[in-house]
């Protein structure tokens, strides 16, 4: 342990800061509240080749580590060759500096085939938290990679615990990934910012007279984006509703064009990825927020509108559906049937008083998922793997100098 009765947990994510999105969101608050709980946290994520080494946010160490994969080209396999060596150096450099009792996975991919190399090499425990990547990714590289699909049934087998963000995720890895059992740890929102935001704000835009309509998230196929376009297109034209959708990605020309195809001009606005002051920023000022995802893992978006009073209509496909109550504080609809997203939307456009009661029971809703809940519930399950009697005989300084080849399921 990291002194007295202080555990040393190495929070192993996909991504993270500068890069913005839900898991990054939630592993900067998990390790700020960690931190406060007295736990020591470093934060270690792929190095996406901006060679950004050690870094530091909100007083927590950052290491941005290399995670080579091996391809089918020749090409790609001597540079994987090459590659791999260096990569798994730096990990091993990275346990012996922070010397962790515990590598928790944030969000397979990558970082968790080298992290559950390296806890099997190093004889420390394995914790895996999953954010829908098996479902939800928007390029379905579980689908395609026989190898990802490998090493997380592997990790799972060797993780002495494995959570979801939903019940939904969850099924998904027992279905298809020899998860038994597993835990439920949700996202979580924080009190609204404090901080200056650095994107763009609504009082920088002229959004004309009428009411508007938030949609916030990766502009990617899986988000729907396409689907709340053509809903919106749809309404009540004497309505001059205005979407605005904040975020980025490869689809964001596509929304454009399907926009001025659907003659919705200057109402569709794309005001590009915005930060968490700016997210709160929106919402407060939003008539409804959708979020009308194809496939959602859990949807942090709910929560920040929650915690903004802003009405919510939620997709009813994926982890909205077990923690939003239909007709309570918020409405679930299938976004595929833009039709009834339309009808929707246009509905509480015209009831002020049920947008008013949608918002103020999502605002009390939004208290039951504290950032400070989430870490305690992390916690607990820290301290449960760390039991001595759980621990079994670890030696956590025996990293060797193989590879993550020679144990996990690059092997086999």
């Amino acid at each position: 342990m990291g002194g007295v009765g202080r555990p040393r947990i190495a929070l192993v994510t996909s991504s993270y800061h500068p890069h913005l999105g839900g898991v990054e969101s939630h592993v900067r608050h998990v390790a700020r509240e960690l931190r406060g709980r007295g736990t020591e946290v470093e934060v270690w994520t792929v190095d996406r080749g901006e060679h950004l080494g050690v870094t530091e946010l909100d007083g927590t160490v950052v290491r941005h580590l290399p995670t080579p994969m091996p391809a089918r080209s020749g090409r790609a396999l001597m540079s994987f060759g090459l590659a791999a060596p260096r990569a798994w150096k730096a990990w091993r450099s990275a346990f012996r500096a922070f010397h962790p009792d515990l590598l928790h996975v944030q969000c397979f991919g990558p970082n968790g085939v080298y992290a559950a190399a390296l806890a099997r090499r190093a004889r420390v425990p394995l914790v895996l938290s999953s954010h829908g990547e098996t479902t939800a990714d928007d390029h379905d590289v579980f689908g395609t990679s026989a190898l990802l699909r490998l090493g997380l049934r592997w990790a799972i087998s060797a993780a002495a615990t494995t959570t979801g963000c939903s019940e939904p995720v969850l099924e998904d890895l027992r279905n298809r990934f020899g998860l038994i059992g597993g835990e439920v740890v949700p996202n979580g929102v924080g009190p609204a910012p404090t901080k200056t935001s650095s994107s763009v704000l609504p009082d920088d835009l002229d959004l004309g007279d009428g009411p508007f309509v938030l949609g916030v998230g990766r502009l990617e196929m899986t988000k729907g984006f396409d689907l709340l376009v053509e809903a919106v297109a749809g309404m009540d034209p004497d309505l001059r509703v205005t979407l605005v959708l904040g975020g980025d990605g490869s689809q964001r020309e596509a929304l454009r064009s399907l926009g001025d195809g659907l003659g919705l001009g200057d109402r569709l606005r794309l005001v590009g990825p915005l930060d968490e002051a700016a997210v709160d920023a929106w919402m407060r000022r939003a008539d409804v927020v959708v979020m009308p995802s194809r496939r959602e893992a859990f949807g942090i978006v709910a929560l920040e509108a929650w915690r903004a009073g802003t009405p919510l209509v939620a997709t009813s496909l994926g982890g909205p559906a077990s923690f939003v109550t239909d007709g309570v504080d918020g409405v679930l609809v299938d976004p595929v049937n833009t039709a009834a997203v339309a009808h929707v939307v246009e509905s509480l456009l015209h009831d002020p008083a049920r947008r008013s009661a949608l918002g103020a029971a999502g605002e009390a809703s939004a208290r039951r998922y504290s950032w400070q809940a989430v870490a305690e519930s992390y916690a607990a399950l820290h301290a449960d793997v760390l039991r001595p009697e759980n621990e079994g005989a670890a030696d956590q300084g025996s990293v060797s100098a193989g590879g993550p080849g020679r144990e996990g399921p690059s092997s086999r």
